[in-house]
């Protein structure tokens, strides 16, 4: 729980539905390879079901996952540091939720600490958690900056998402060379035009969105 009372984002998402054995995964991907229009016992795609297989397991890792543990292992002497912390570029890869299809971009994480900082790798690991699930790049942003809020009680967080959807440029309207920008400020980040402003400068994107 949050300290609001509600449910917290953080939390790993546990399975609603009935476990699938890995067999069942096997012939669904069968399924689909025949539902394609081709015969998943010749011998080029023999194996294809248990690479698919495996791949998902890794793909979706973040529903086993619980992001929150990565933040709770903080630093305190750090000599009164108070200062934005950023780490930027931290490359990505997940999944649209609506079409399956990858989303591959970058994420750039600030925070003005409070107290107690955590080691830079964990930031990155949260952001993979998240990642690693079927996405809304939208959600997933509101994801990792609540998610730093409520388990490192930062005076702010920002998050910043520039990501390209294949699920746009490999169908539908078939737009190439577009990407999608979303950004979370909570705390300092939102009320303050300065801390906004410096968490910008610092990822290189302009403030006045230029």
């Amino acid at each position: 729980m949050s300290q609001s009372g509600k449910p917290s984002m953080c939390a790993a998402t546990a399975p609603t539905s009935p476990a699938v054995t890995r067999e069942q995964a096997l012939d669904a991907v069968r399924t689909l390879l025949r539902w394609a229009g081709d015969e998943p016992t010749r011998e080029g795609l023999r194996d294809t079901p248990k690479r698919v297989v495996d791949a998902y397991a890794e793909w979706f890792a973040g529903y086993r996952e619980d992001p929150q543990d990565y933040l709770r292992r903080t630093f305190e002497e750090v000599a009164g540091y108070d200062e934005m912390i950023v780490l930027r570029d931290i490359q990505f890869e997940s999944f649209c939720e609506h079409h399956m299809a990858p989303i591959i971009g970058r994420a750039h994480v600030g925070y003005v600490p409070d107290g107690k900082v955590v080691g830079i790798s964990k930031l990155a690991r949260v952001v993979d958690a998240f990642a690693h699930r079927f996405q809304v790049q939208e959600k997933m942003t509101a994801q990792i900056a609540t998610c730093i809020s409520e388990v490192l009680h930062p005076r702010g967080v920002g998050v910043v998402v520039d990501a390209v959807h294949q699920c746009m440029t490999t169908r539908g309207v078939h737009k190439r060379g577009v990407s999608l920008v979303t950004s979370q400020m909570l705390g300092s980040f939102r009320e303050d035009a300065r801390t906004r402003a410096e968490f910008l400068r610092f990822i290189d994107i302009d403030s006045a969105g230029k």
